[in-house]
């Protein structure tokens, strides 16, 4: 099961996800990450403290803004991941792709 809310710390937007990211639902995610773009969000943090498990489906999401997001000047960083999430995205190198930080803190001071 999958929950997301989003918050609004200006400049930031927060989107925190708690639970499981997977084929079935990593539509939500798109769309919560879209729908923030096209109302002109600049920094989009997604707050990964929550979040138990994500598939290739959920990393794919992240993929597929990375190259329009760098385009449009829009900051996309995830912060708080567990140590068995983060290893997922270790392992195919997104952190080497996407930024990804221990704290909100630092999400947000690197902005």
């Amino acid at each position: 099961m999958l929950s997301i809310s989003i918050l609004e710390e200006s400049p930031h937007h927060i989107i925190q996800v708690k639970g499981e990211i997977d084929a079935s639902n990593s539509v939500q995610l798109d769309e919560s990450i879209r729908s923030l773009a096209e109302k002109g969000a600049q920094s989009i943090l997604v707050d990964g403290s929550e979040l138990e498990y994500i598939s290739s489906a959920g990393l794919g999401v992240f993929m597929s803004y990375l190259e329009e997001f760098q385009e449009k000047g829009i900051q996309l960083k995830i912060f708080s991941l567990s140590p068995k999430v983060f290893e997922v995205f270790r392992i195919l190198g997104l952190d080497q792709l996407i930024s990804i930080l221990s704290t909100k803190e630092e999400a947000i001071q690197e902005s």
